[in-house]
């Protein structure tokens, strides 16, 4: 397999960790999507959505949005699944799963955060308002989903899941920002106990080959 990434993008991130969970080898290919790599013209070849991550399975297919090919290497890697079986484990993790991957994510990603700036004009203390209105929102529903729901070391037990893998790089983001988390303590508890893991440390950033420092 080989994964097209970057190493701070928090979608590349989820798949990171899901590949390390699941024990998998794959050859890293970085893209730049601060310089634009991700807009050359053979990368659009692969992926006209010009985003990270793209995995290309062993059998030559194509996969693009972090979620689906999380959902493909659930398929057909089993072990361990990262999204339940069981109905209502199920749409609990793809619940919280999605309130960041639909909810968070998308309005501060760095090409929405770019359009901000260079295209409306926005100065930095405004993307910076922006960001954080959308990081509290997101994370006070994501606390309330994991104190009705949430239970075990991780999000929804003792072994880790989709939501887990989502959680992590969101989480990572904000602290890069220099957002306030301390409102979310089951979000940080969850956080910090993933950091710990051997699975998590691999996909982090800092352990990336394109790393910048």
């Amino acid at each position: 397999m080989q994964l097209y990434s970057f190493f701070n993008s928090s979608t590349s991130y989820r798949v990171r960790i899901a590949l390390a969970l699941k024990g998998l080898d794959y050859t890293y290919q970085g893209i730049n999507i601060r310089v634009g790599e991700q807009r050359s013209a053979d990368y659009q070849a692969l992926n006209p959505s010009q985003g990270v991550p793209l995995l290309v399975a062993d059998n030559g297919t194509a996969i693009s949005q972090s979620l689906a090919i999380i959902a493909y290497l659930d398929d057909v890697y089993p072990g361990p699944k990262l999204i339940p079986e069981e109905l209502l484990a199920k749409t609990r993790v793809l619940e919280l799963a999605n309130a960041i991957a639909c909810d968070m994510h998308p309005v501060n990603n760095l090409r929405i955060l770019g359009y901000l700036k260079n295209e409306l004009g926005i100065d930095e203390q405004q993307k910076t308002t922006w960001y954080n209105h959308w990081i509290s929102e997101g994370f006070a529903a994501v606390e309330a989903l994991l104190s009705r729901h949430g239970h075990g070391q991780y999000c929804f037990g003792d072994a880790p899941t989709l939501a887990d893998c989502c959680l992590v790089p969101q989480v990572a983001n904000a602290q890069r920002m220099g957002c306030d988390l301390s409102p979310y303590p089951k979000v940080m508890a969850v956080y910090r106990y993933c950091q710990q893991q051997p699975a998590f440390r691999q996909a982090a950033p800092g352990e990336q080959p394109d790393f910048i420092g």
